[in-house]
């Protein structure tokens, strides 16, 4: 149990503190706070600590609403603690974008901030974000709505220290991908809570939203499944295929890490696939989408169209961003319509050009391509949507209400 869940319970168990938030204002509850102070203590102490937890909500101090619609940019670490984060701030306040996609643990597996001193995670940090409170205070008095983004399973730093929580050759070796790229494996639970415990520290820190990102397998692992050794954790005597055994590591990793961080009153999203939508489960990264989108508040489908080949009966979805992102928005919808509680599908969308998939002249994106994409999703009832580009430059004069 962390540090904040046995102060909840140590907390609750005596009186009530200023710090917490009762989650609800029943009649029960209005019965207590009515009660002299010595029966409120007993009564509250007869319930066990999971129930105890339940009555209360972490608040990290901030306060922010939830916009009209998110429409959100990508933040890398050293934008958000350097010189371009003035200027990223300036774009939200001068345009109907409105929230920032920030980088608290990323792609290599390094946290972008310091966190306290005797952290199992001080190896890993990187001194990005040199002041996290005054960034967080910068995005409260603009109004702009903060989501902290944490890479779970393409992770080097984690698989090179415990290459036992990895995927390894038979020479022992860790395995890595073409770009030099190394996994840790979703069926270890050590895993799970090595970056679950990293969304509770982004989570105190004020951000009002958690999105866990690479949460799957590596790409292709169905044709390397029977080559790498790795452990299969708690899934290996089940009655499943190897398929199934990924389906539901990582669908059990989206829920778990939902449940745990309950506490906090954040939302948790995923990053997922595009085609993920399309297909009934990718076989070898462990997505489905439709019991991922099940156990999230927000589904967010990576559909840049630089990232498909032929679909959709369209050749170069590069080249038509409108035709491929309403192709999409059309089977996501029908997709999400089949779930009882839908999550709300917030997309992300190509503002940046892919000169690798061209010979000759590269197919530019600027402003039309980048409106087209929004005005696709508003076509389709999709009011939500962030716009991907590594470097954080963002196309100038895109009407991001476009259609409305």
């Amino acid at each position: 149990m962390g540090k904040i869940h046995q102060t909840l319970v140590i907390m609750a168990s005596t009186l009530l503190s200023a710090t917490l938030l009762p989650l609800t204002a029943d009649a029960e509850e209005e019965e207590v706070k009515a009660t002299p102070h010595a029966e409120r203590q007993i009564s509250i102490e007869l319930l066990d600590p999971e129930q105890q937890m339940q009555r209360f909500t972490y608040d990290s101090g901030y306060d922010f609403e939830y916009p009209d619609a998110v429409r959100g940019i990508y933040v890398t670490g050293n934008s958000a603690g350097g010189s371009r984060f003035e200027s990223l701030v300036n774009l939200l306040d001068e345009t109907a974008l409105n929230s920032m996609v920030i980088d608290i643990k990323e792609d290599n597996g390094n946290l972008t901030f310091q966190p306290e001193e005797g952290s199992r995670y001080e190896d890993i940090a990187k001194n990005y974000i040199g002041d996290p409170e005054e960034m967080m205070k910068v995005l409260e008095e603009k109004g702009i709505y903060p989501i902290a983004r944490v890479v779970v399973f393409k992770d080097n730093e984690l698989a090179k220290k415990r290459p036992d929580l990895s995927f390894r050759q038979k020479n022992g070796e860790v395995w890595s991908n073409g770009k030099g790229e190394s996994f840790v494996n979703p069926f270890e639970k050590e895993v799970w809570d090595y970056n679950v415990e990293i969304a509770k520290m982004a989570a105190e820190m004020g951000f009002q939203e958690i999105q866990f990102d690479y949460v799957r397998f590596p790409e292709g692992f169905e044709t390397r499944d029977q080559e790498l050794e790795y452990s299969e954790g708690d899934y290996a005597d089940m009655d499943m295929n190897n398929v199934q055994k990924r389906v539901e590591a990582v669908t059990d990793f989206v829920a778990y890490a939902r449940e745990e961080l309950e506490y906090y009153d954040v939302d948790v999203s995923v990053d997922i696939f595009g085609y993920s939508a399309t297909i009934d489960e990718a076989p070898g990264i462990g997505q489905n989408f439709s019991r991922i989108a099940d156990n999230v508040d927000v589904i967010s489908s990576m559909i840049y169209p630089s990232h498909w080949g032929p679909y959709f009966g369209i050749e170069k979805p590069d080249t038509e961003p409108y035709n491929l992102v309403n192709e999409y928005a059309k089977v996501e919808k029908e997709v999400l319509s089949q779930l009882e509680d839908p999550p709300v599908s917030r997309p992300w969308l190509q503002d940046f050009s892919a000169p690798w998939l061209y010979s000759g002249p590269t197919f530019v994106y600027g402003k039309e391509e980048v409106e087209a994409q929004i005005r696709a999703l508003y076509d389709n009832g999709i009011d939500e949507f962030l716009l991907w580009d590594s470097g954080n430059s963002y196309t100038e004069n895109v009407d991001y209400m476009i259609g409305k």
